[in-house]
């Protein structure tokens, strides 16, 4: 039973350490890796990576080649502008249950996470300042409360993860500039003004991931 456990715990490892060098982009999509690399860096053996790497390819982060490796899954080319329809339709139904409801808590979690955005921004932490970009729209998502809508936005987490990471590792985007817009976003959240959020979003998401929102 002990061997089992400790079994599983090291599949659980390199599951997780493999994922979060995917989401963070240290491992680019279109890269081949192999079981053996993988264990040489987290000094563990092939089973447990070889049962990480088929638990990612289920998920759809991998392909696997016998003998060959696996593939990270680049990300697809219609992506960016999926996922940011989504969070646009979601942000924007959550701002509008938020203005008509007390704003205090959300607020000082927004401004929490600003303060933090800045700090991360001057240390250059870009891996870390993704996870907090990401975090700052859910905070307002879940305030409003309807757990079905969070839940399906938090399915959408890793894949806007993903994004930002990738996007911030090439130099795209500009840190001062998201923290301007997400200052903005914060500020029309606090005075209820519903509208102008939405405009803030759409501009705020086309600058970030460079698509453009259709429908609006």
């Amino acid at each position: 039973m002990q061997l089992v456990s400790k079994t599983y715990s090291a599949a659980e490892r390199a599951y997780r350490e493999v994922k979060e060098r995917i989401l963070s982009g240290a491992l680019p999509g279109g890269e081949l890796i192999s079981e053996g690399e993988i264990a040489e860096a987290l000094g563990t053996s092939r089973t447990p990576v070889r049962e990480a790497f088929l638990r990612l390819e289920t998920e759809g982060w991998m392909k696997l080649y016998p003998k060959r490796g696996a593939l990270v899954v680049p990300v697809p080319s219609h992506e960016a502008e999926h996922v940011t329809q989504a969070r646009y339709v979601v942000e924007t139904g959550a701002v509008r249950v938020l203005a008509e409801t007390d704003r205090t808590a959300v607020m000082k979690a927004l401004r929490t996470s600003l303060d933090k955005q800045r700090t991360l921004a001057a240390a250059g932490d870009l891996d870390e300042f993704a996870v907090v970009d990401a975090d700052f729209h859910r905070e307002f998502v879940v305030a409003a409360g309807n757990p079905l809508l969070a839940g399906f936005y938090d399915s959408l987490r890793e894949r806007q993860r993903r994004m930002n990471s990738v996007a911030l590792r090439h130099g795209a985007i500009d840190t001062a500039r998201i923290i301007d817009q997400h200052t903005r976003l914060a500020d029309l959240i606090e005075a209820g003004d519903t509208a102008g959020f939405a405009a803030a979003l759409a501009e705020h998401l086309t600058h970030v991931h460079g698509v453009e929102l259709r429908g609006l």
